[in-house]
């Protein structure tokens, strides 16, 4: 079964940054996809990228493609999520989410841009605040 360990969030002032990261364990394939989720006050849980490790096929949300970006390290299967230039509408709980399963089956997700039923883990969610 995997598990998903999430660290950082806080709050922050508009234009500031902040660095979330995700670590998974109990992975059964040598293939596997991992991303960030948010859900914002009143709204549904929607993507904010997810990556497949093998290739680095990378599927970032437009609003957030020009601010946000990540690192993975695929040793520790992990993930980085660097969010600069924050804005009040990021102010979400952002949870990290994992799946594993055959190459095609990470491909397919990056490429449908990250079905939030295509995840199987996820983690306990953090909270981004962005406010003056």
């Amino acid at each position: 079964q995997v598990q998903l360990v999430e660290s950082g969030g806080g709050v922050v002032q508009p234009g500031g940054s902040l660095r979330l990261s995700c670590v998974a364990s109990g992975f059964t394939s040598q293939s596997y996809v991992m991303g960030w989720f948010r859900q914002r006050p009143g709204k549904e849980r929607e993507g904010v990228f997810c990556s497949n490790n093998r290739e680095g096929f990378t599927w970032y949300q437009d609003s957030v493609k020009d601010r946000f970006n990540i690192s993975r390290d695929s040793a520790k299967n992990m993930v980085v999520l660097q969010m600069n230039s924050l804005k009040p509408e990021d102010t979400a709980v952002y949870y990290c989410a994992a799946g594993d399963g055959t190459h095609a089956y990470t491909r397919r997700v990056v490429f449908n841009k990250c079905p939030r039923a295509d995840f199987s883990a996820w983690g306990q969610g953090t909270q981004v605040t962005v406010s003056s």
